[in-house]
Parts: C-alpha cells; structure tokens; sequence
C-alpha cells in the first residue's frame, strides 16, 4: 500500500473517473487458472442448473484529486499502487467484464476502495461523496445488466449522511453503502450516527461494513506480516459488529441488513465466547439475543477466509443464507492478493453444503439483499 502522494505521481494521465482496485497486498495461495476460451463468458451450473453469481465484495477508486489537492489529509490518505492501468481507467472497463466472465461472475456490486474521507469538512465532504456516488452510478448505468453500486456517505456528518443516503438511492439507483468499522474513533454504535441507522432502516438498503486496518491498533500491528491488513482488518470489523450487538443498536433497528467483509471479522468464529459472555456474565449488558442470533437474522458475512474448511465453519455458524459471495476484485492483477478470484470455485469445493446452500451463497442471498430482480442469466 503506498500513500495517494505517490498514487497521484503514479495516476497521472490517467483518465478521469472510475479506478479499479483491491484492498490487499499479500500474495495468496495461487493465482486463479485461466479457463479456456477467456473471451467466453463461464457459465457456472450446479445440479446440471444454471447459477447466478453475484460478487458482493469489489472495489473502485474515483478520482477526488482536484477536490483535496489544496488539503494534507487528503494527500496522505493511503491508496492502493494501480497494478495495471487498463483495470484501472473506466475506458477500459471491458477489462473487468473479461475478468468477470473468465472467473464466472455475473454481477458485482462495486465499492470504493476503503480510504474514507472522514476528515473532510461538511462542505468538501458534500463535494466528494457528490462525485464517488456520480461516478459509481454512471459505472452501473451503462452495464446494468453486470454492475449495481454501493454507494460513499460522510458519516462524519450524519446528517449529511441521510441526505446522501436518500439521494444516493432514489436518484442513483444505490443498493447500500459502504462504511468503515469506526469514525475517527468514534464506534458505530455511538448515539450520534442513530440517524443513519434509522434511515438505512428506513431504505431497506445493504451496509457494507469494510475495515481499513484498525487504526487504533496500528503501532501494535507493524513490522513483518502485513499485519495491519491480515489482523487489522477482521479485527476492526469484529470491533465494529461486537459494538452494534451489545450497545444495542441492532435491537434498536431490527430491519437492518449489515455484511461484514472478510468473513465478518473473527466474530462468526467465536461466537461461542459472545454468547457466553451474553448469556452468564454480568459484565455484558442483556441484549435481546445471543450474538449468533443477530447473524442469523441481521448480520450478514462475505465468503472471503481462504479455505474451504473456514468457509464450512462460517457457514455451519451463521448460517447458508447469511453467507455473501465476495472476491475483493481485482484479486490477481499482476500478481495474487489479499483477494481471492477463485471464490466461485472456493464455494462450490466446500464439502457438505447442499445445492440449495450453494445456489444461496454464490448469488441468492445479495440479489435479495440487493434487490436484483429479474436479471437474467
């Protein structure tokens, strides 16, 4: 991961616009086969039937330059080095759709790369979430039939927040939202962002809860590893979602829909413990559920931890229908990453899942969440 100063070095003469990037930087196991016939679309077919696979968990960048070009903050922010221009430039989007075809992906529903600008103003943060959600809406519109869109809001502002929100979703076709795990160290479940929970509430829309390296626990995560991604990241989530079980804000809002990247964290792992901790100490407050409960009913999680084994026990703890297909696109450009481009056939290797489950995680569940209707495969 480098520092925009360098991106901005990097980017220039680049078309203005839409980029394509992903979150990681860690090699994976192995990189993705290539299928033959690239230049066809894979159709992925369960019990002889065909399955619609749609990819919760990708990601873009819009180019904000000129916006925070006057502000440091902005110029520090991280983003990720561009692997290769031609992912990157929205010209050249038939790149992603050969992607998506090569690996058996339908839909995705795109996201910024996690690089919030929580310290904007409220002005320039009108400004940057205005051009983030035009962008991303132009992206979905001109390929509807491959792309929904997940839309920025500066939740710093939560006011401004809903009005994004209600903007974003009836004027630009949004399907959810993309946040971070905290704001400026404030957790999610503080009173002050109530009215961005009411109003996703209110929307019926997916939150996608993405982490970007839990910041408060960066001194502790450096040296060798990566570990501010390869820890940090589940772990801010896992933070983020223990917060909105146990201060309440789930049972406040019964109608959210909430997915975790990165397998929800560590939570779905432990859940155990949490329930425990629910259920007999008098240091947790009464929530109104065990916290495996909410994963069953509110919490959703991406299929993203890399084995097939980690993925039975997700699914055997939160439940099939709970569980989001999700590659953390581009995975391989260039070379492998914290993705994982595979994931179609991750799925489809994990052992004991019906047909049904399978036919759930790879598209069901988010065209439901995401209200995909009638889309043909």
């Amino acid at each position: 991961m480098i520092h925009r100063r360098a991106f901005l070095k990097e980017a220039a003469g680049a078309s203005a616009g839409i980029f394509f990037a992903n979150c990681g930087c860690m090699q994976a196991a192995s990189a993705a086969p290539q299928l033959p016939g690239a230049s066809k679309r894979r159709e992925v077919t369960i019990g002889g039937k065909r399955a619609m696979t749609i990819d919760v968990h990708s990601h873009c960048i819009v180019d904000i330059r000129e916006l925070v070009k006057d502000h440091e903050e902005g110029r520090s922010d991280p983003f990720l080095n561009p692997a290769r221009q031609r992912f990157l430039d929205p010209a050249h989007v038939e790149d992603r759709l050969q992607h998506m075809d090569t690996h058996g992906i339908d839909l995705q529903a795109v996201s910024l790369f996690p690089s919030y600008s929580y310290w904007a103003d409220r002005e320039l943060a009108k400004r940057i979430v205005q051009l983030q959600n035009e962008k991303i809406s132009e992206l979905c519109a001109a390929h509807p039939d491959r792309f929904v869109g997940l839309g920025a809001v500066a939740l710093q502002h939560p006011d401004l927040a809903v009005e994004q929100m209600d903007y974003a979703v009836k004027k630009l076709g949004m399907r959810g939202f993309e946040i971070e795990g905290s704001v400026n160290g404030e957790d999610l479940s503080a009173p002050k962002f109530e009215p961005f929970w009411s109003k996703a509430e209110e929307l019926d829309i997916l939150i996608f809860i993405h982490p970007s390296g839990f910041a408060e626990g960066r001194q502790q995560l450096g040296g060798n590893g990566f570990l501010t991604n390869v820890i940090g990241n589940p772990l801010e989530t896992t933070v983020a979602l223990s917060h909105l079980i146990f201060d309440g804000t789930l049972d406040r809002h019964p109608g959210l829909k909430i997915c975790g990247a990165h397998g929800g964290g560590y939570l779905p792992s432990y859940l155990g413990r949490s329930n425990h901790c629910a259920e007999a100490s008098g240091n947790c407050k009464p929530v109104k559920k065990k916290p495996s409960e909410y994963f069953r009913e509110q919490l959703y999680c991406d299929s993203l931890v890399f084995s097939a084994e980690g993925l039975r026990h997700l699914i055997a703890e939160v439940g099939a229908d709970h569980v989001l297909l999700g590659s953390d696109y581009p995975a391989d450009i260039d070379q492998p990453h914290m993705g994982d481009a595979r994931e179609v056939d991750s799925v489809l290797g994990v052992p004991g899942i019906s047909d049904s489950d399978q036919r759930a995680i790879l598209g069901e569940n988010a065209a439901q969440l995401l209200g995909i209707k009638n889309r043909s495969v």
